[in-house]
């Protein structure tokens, strides 16, 4: 079970396809989870794979490794920051699709920001998240 609320207001444009929703809604009395940002790394954190869409698809790997080692999943996510080294529309459509994926027509809500670099050498992408822990049963 989530413990948050996803709306996209009809007065808005459907933002599904483009890989995020517009308001998601956390009740007051769920713990919420940062995550890092994650990326495309080998076992000692240097960036792999130079290529765009194989760099989103490990990244959010890992991103759910990190939430299944708390105890969550993807579906406890309520909002994402994704980081695209010079950001394009190919680039989004290869978000889109990853996010898609594993949210379908229900993802969280996300912020892209298109950036000149990252931490490292070779990063192209980053995600960070967070998520919420539905409060336990009395």
């Amino acid at each position: 079970m989530t413990a948050h609320t996803i709306v996209n207001p009809a007065a808005l444009h459907d933002p599904a396809p483009f890989g995020y929703s517009h308001t998601v809604s956390v009740p007051a009395s769920g713990e919420l989870v940062f995550i890092a940002g994650q990326y495309a790394s080998d076992a000692e954190g240097a960036a792999v794979d130079g290529n765009f869409a194989t760099q989103v698809s490990v990244a959010f790997d890992k991103l759910g490794t990190a939430l299944e080692a708390v105890g969550l999943g993807y579906r406890d996510v309520a909002r994402l920051g994704t980081y695209v080294v010079d950001h394009d529309l190919d680039k989004l459509a290869a978000l889109g699709k990853e996010v898609h994926r594993i949210w379908g027509d229900s993802p969280p809500a996300q912020t892209l920001s298109g950036v000149a670099s990252l931490a490292l050498p070779g990063m192209l992408f980053e995600v960070d998240a967070v998520a919420v822990r539905a409060p336990s049963a009395p």
